[in-house]
This record gives C-alpha cells, structure tokens and sequence, in this order.
C-alpha cells in the first residue's frame, strides 16, 4: 500500500478526502463504470483461499494459509506489477465462499482463487465466473495447466512429435490433473488416460463425481481399465499430479523418445536422474532441476494482460495464448533441458501480458 500523491497540508487534505472526494463519488454513483478509472478497482487482484489444500500442507486453515497468500500477493507485483489483497476465508462452504467472494468483488478488478480443495474448487470457480463481470481465476488449476502445456509443446517438438499423435498419462485428478488434462484436450493432444486414487478414469466407472464424469467423457478414447503403471506400457508423455510413486520399471515400458512431468512437490514421482534412463525429455516442479513447471511463469501475465484491458473473464482461448507465448519464448534455443524458460526470464510477464490481452480484444471480452 503507497499514496499515489502528496497529503502535506490542508490544501492536499481537502482534495484527497473531504470535501473534494465527494466529487468522485458523485461522477461514480451518476455513472458506475467510472469506478473503472478513479478507484483501484480496475487494478487490484484478491487473492482468496480458504486453507483446505496449502501447497503440500493439506487443509492448515485460513491463518496457517495466510503466508502462502502473501508470497502469491508478492510475485503477482514482482513480476507483472499487479497489486492484489491476499484474503483468508473463515469458511468452507461451497455457498459461504461464493456469497462471500460476490458481495467483496465490487472492491476488486479480479478474483485469484488459491489453494481450495477439490472438488469444492471446480463447483466455487465455475458459479463465480457465472456471476461475476470480472476475472476469476483458480490458479491451481489453470496456472499449472498453462505452463505444463507450453513445456509438452516444446517437448514435443523436441523429440519430432506432433502434439496430435501424443498418447498421454496423467496420474491425479485433482484441480491441477483434471485442467491439464482439459487444457491439452483443447490444444488437440492425440488422447489421455487419467487416473485417480482408483485407477485409471472411464466412462461407466462407478463411483466418479459429476467433475470425473465430465472429464471421462473426453478422455480415454480407447477405454483402458487398470492401474496408472498399466497405462504407461506404450504411453508418449506422463504427467505426475498425483503425489504417487511410479517405478523405474514403469517408465522403461513408455515408448521410445518419451516424455516425463514429474511435477508432485517435494517429491516427484519419478526422480528425474531415475526418469532420464528412459524418456528423452524431463520435467519437474521443483526449482533445483531443469524445466520447472511453475506457476509464477503464467498467473503474473495473464492477470495484467486481463486488467490491461479490462476483461470481464478469462477464456479458454486467452489461456491457450499464454501457453502458446510461454512455449514460443524458447524458440530455437531448445534442449531436452530447456523446453520452458525460468521464472527470471524477463520476456516471460511481458510475452504472456500482451498475448492474452491481444486474445481477449480477439475474442471482444475487453471494455478498453
């Protein structure tokens, strides 16, 4: 929090707050879109969780969450300018949390759900976005599905195989396994099996949440049953959401020139040194190996990209764009050790901010 201009004397005071901000309000209650131009709103992100799915912690609660909050609070101005409120909800009611976020999002040009367990995250994203003209955005799920596709886009390419032809295995169908596996369905992946604490998802299998049968019914074409380590025997890409432990033994039977996201914090699935034996191109979540799926290198971007211009939401196109830009950043300097740049690349906020905010005018979702 800083002034944006000086309050040294009477003079200041009287036309910073009253009687001179009465003026303000005025112009905004005759015409309300002015609040887009003389208040923060247009400006500031809310940061909102409710503590029941902090990074590897599990549900701490709201206080135990706030730390994570502010750190978020302070990448999004570290990297992209964006000023945002980290705010703790003292409920977990699906209802509690959407009633709550709608009556506070007048004060705000945009909403970062954080940390909320699924499948509660899918149903309080998805009502929000209904009701609101702002941006709402559940950076676990969205945030990792943008970078993971832009690194298995330049993976791809890598190895010389077109996204189309790829057969995928995602293990874990939380909020980031279940919005990867959506996100490379829209960018056109050949097919995916995904896989939960059961097994592998089908159509037909009993037990699935109404999210799992919505993601059966786009997923796994060729109808596999079994085991995640079943899935792998032939698969192109393996994508680890899951927290699990795969075995070496499994990874040999991927198909030749493979690819392995390892992406489960602290730990991956597959160590990497372990996972090299045997695919061609790997990744991880963490910060000490090569090609880090993180976060920071999308929600940054797309939020300022979407405040720039005023976006009343955040499409799927405008996703797609911010994956495209990230994957386009490494253009002819690719390596099997680098299919995403880092977080310190100073391309990456900029790139990501004008490709989403080029999507939304595209797509007319822009008020400026």
């Amino acid at each position: 929090m800083r002034s944006t201009i000086p309050v040294r004397n009477k003079e200041d005071l009287s036309l910073a707050y009253t009687p001179g901000v009465a003026r303000v309000c005025t112009a905004i209650a005759d015409r309300p879109e002015l609040a887009y131009e003389y208040t923060w709103t247009s400006k500031v992100v809310a940061v909102v969780t409710d503590g029941t799915a902090v990074l590897g912690l599990g549900d701490i609660g709201p206080a135990a969450s706030m730390p994570v909050m502010e750190g978020k609070s302070l990448l999004f101005k570290e990297f992209a300018d964006v000023d945002s409120v980290p705010i703790a909800l003292s409920c977990t009611g699906v209802d509690e949390i959407v009633d709550t976020v709608i009556r506070m999002a007048p004060s705000f040009g945009g909403i970062n759900l954080e940390d909320i367990s699924a499948p509660r995250c899918f149903e309080i994203e998805e009502r929000l976005r209904d009701a609101l003209d702002i941006p709402v955005f559940h950076d676990d799920q969205h945030g990792t599905a943008i970078v993971a596709l832009a690194a298995l886009t330049n993976a791809a390419r890598f190895v010389g195989k077109p996204l189309s032809e790829l057969r995928a295995v995602v293990a874990g169908a939380g909020a980031s396994g279940i919005a990867v596996s959506q996100i490379l369905i829209e960018a056109g992946i050949g097919d995916i099996a995904l896989s939960d604490s059961k097994g592998l998802i089908y159509e037909g299998r009993d037990g699935l949440n109404p999210i799992k049968e919505r993601i059966a019914a786009i997923t796994n074409r060729t109808g596999l049953k079994g085991s995640t380590e079943e899935a792998l025997n032939g698969a192109d890409v393996f994508i680890g959401l899951s927290g699990s432990t795969v075995h070496e033994s499994c990874v040999a039977t991927m198909s030749d020139n493979a690819i392995v996201f390892a992406l489960s914090n602290p730990t991956p699935e597959v160590h990497p040194d372990v996972a090299r034996r045997h695919a061609k191109v790997v990744a991880t979540g963490r910060s000490d190996f090569p090609n880090q799926i993180n976060n920071v290198l999308a929600f940054p971007g797309i939020f300022r990209g979407a405040l720039d211009v005023r976006a009343h939401s955040i499409t799927e196109g405008m996703k797609l764009a911010a994956a495209n830009a990230l994957a386009d950043i490494v253009g002819d300097d690719l390596t099997a050790d680098y299919v995403i740049p880092g977080p310190f690349d100073d391309r990456v906020a900029p790139a990501v901010t004008a490709a989403v905010a080029a999507q939304a005018r595209k797509e007319g979702v822009n008020r400026v």
